[in-house]
């Protein structure tokens, strides 16, 4: 213990291994906080998404925290319902029984960019009955733009994606995207150019429902920009992926660095204990192993066998057996061979095997604690980019 105990001490004169210290120990606070805030089965039911999960959710958003490195000011996602008070909602009752609903959404847009999509969800809490409806928008300067009128009608709940309306892009002028032409600057988007009109817009909905029967309007804007991690092309939050690969990405450097670690330290000290043919081919092995790329064979081994991140493990760590570090292990057994204790051993007629594993191994065990530290953080990265590669 006196020995790891020295080792560890010894470790604050390396800036690398401080760094790679911290890294671990930061993935450790990381694994802690994602188990407690994402509990198992909830990460899993999130990431696997299905309706409803993520629908609020900007596709292949960047994070928040990449406005702060340009000069414009990027578009957020904005939520505006009326079931939440926002806007304005009119009710007006009608000769038949029936009531007119008017509802007026407001959305202040202050951004220097364009949304990446436009969506209204409507719902009733009538079933049987179907209901026409009516889809307006109102730019700041009070013009009034048809988006949509729904003469079949709704049941419980309909959606109107603006942003995929191909009739209504062939009304927007140079045929632009619905989110930009709805936001656009009109006298420079004829100019050619594409900023956005500030100000406040107004999203209306008109509909007759029957009497006693409520209705409500949700627009949703989605912005370029959500969360502190951003999101992927399934609306899916990043946030989950990243706080959940830690402790996975944590599992496999601790795994692979103390199998492929305590399995070059027996061999080099099997190895040099016992020399000849058996210490030649440890050397033959290390060098030829030092050769084969290591990447490219995982992705051979990804594309053509199997993607399952424990085949990546063992193969991780049976290509970092006889590696660069097993030379470096021999050294230091050259030395220790030769130690008095050792040839007292020898002496007293101790046995092979009691004298590599008693008194040779122990001897050198506190060299494993700062290659440990230093080997973890890139088992970790090595678990990363092949998670980007989708093989693992």
């Amino acid at each position: 213990m006196k020995g790891l105990w020295r080792s560890l001490k010894r470790l604050r004169q390396y800036p690398s291994a401080v760094a790679g210290l911290g890294i671990i120990l930061f993935l450790v606070v990381l694994s802690v906080y994602a188990v407690i805030s994402i509990p198992y089965g909830e990460a899993i039911r999130l990431w696997r998404g299905g309706s409803g999960v993520w629908d609020e959710y900007p596709r292949n958003a960047a994070p928040v925290w990449t406005d702060w490195f340009t000069s414009k000011s990027l578009s957020r996602t904005m939520r505006i319902s009326s079931a939440d008070g926002h806007g304005m909602k009119t009710i007006t009752p009608t000769q038949d029984g029936q009531v007119a609903v008017r509802i007026e959404l407001p959305v202040e847009y202050t951004y220097d960019t364009f949304p990446r999509e436009l969506t209204v969800y409507l719902r009733a809490t009538f079933e049987e009955a179907r209901t026409p409806y009516s889809v307006f928008w109102v730019r700041p300067d009070g013009s009034s733009l048809l988006l949509k009128e729904d003469r079949r009608g709704m049941r419980s709940s309909d959606a109107y994606y603006i942003s995929q309306d191909q009739t209504l892009r062939m009304r927007m002028p140079s045929r632009v995207a619905p989110e930009i032409g709805l936001l656009a600057d009109l006298e420079a988007l004829e100019e050619g150019v594409r900023v956005p009109e500030k100000g406040e817009y107004r999203l209306v909905v008109e509909t007759v429902v029957p009497e006693g029967f409520a209705f409500d309007a949700r627009l949703l804007v989605y912005g370029e920009v959500h969360g502190i991690a951003g999101t992927d092309g399934q609306r899916r939050d990043m946030r989950v992926a990243l706080l959940w690969g830690a402790p996975l990405a944590l599992v496999f450097g601790l795994l692979g660095a103390v199998g492929a670690n305590i399995t070059t330290f027996v061999l080099a000290g099997i190895g040099t204990w016992y020399g000849g043919f058996v210490d030649w081919s440890f050397q033959r092995l290390t060098q030829l192993n030092m050769l084969l790329p290591l990447l490219p064979i995982l992705i051979m081994i990804g594309q053509f066998y199997s993607k399952s991140l424990w085949i990546m493990l063992g193969t991780v760590i049976a290509l970092s057996i006889f590696s660069g570090a097993y030379l470096t292990y021999r050294a230091m057994f050259l030395q220790a061979k030769e130690s008095p204790y050792i040839e007292a051993a020898k002496a007293y007629g101790a046995s092979n095997n009691r004298i590599v594993f008693r008194y040779l191994l122990p001897r050198i065990i506190p060299v494993l604690l700062p290659s440990f530290v230093l080997v973890i953080p890139s088992f970790v990265f090595l678990e990363a980019s092949l998670a980007v590669l989708g093989l693992g």
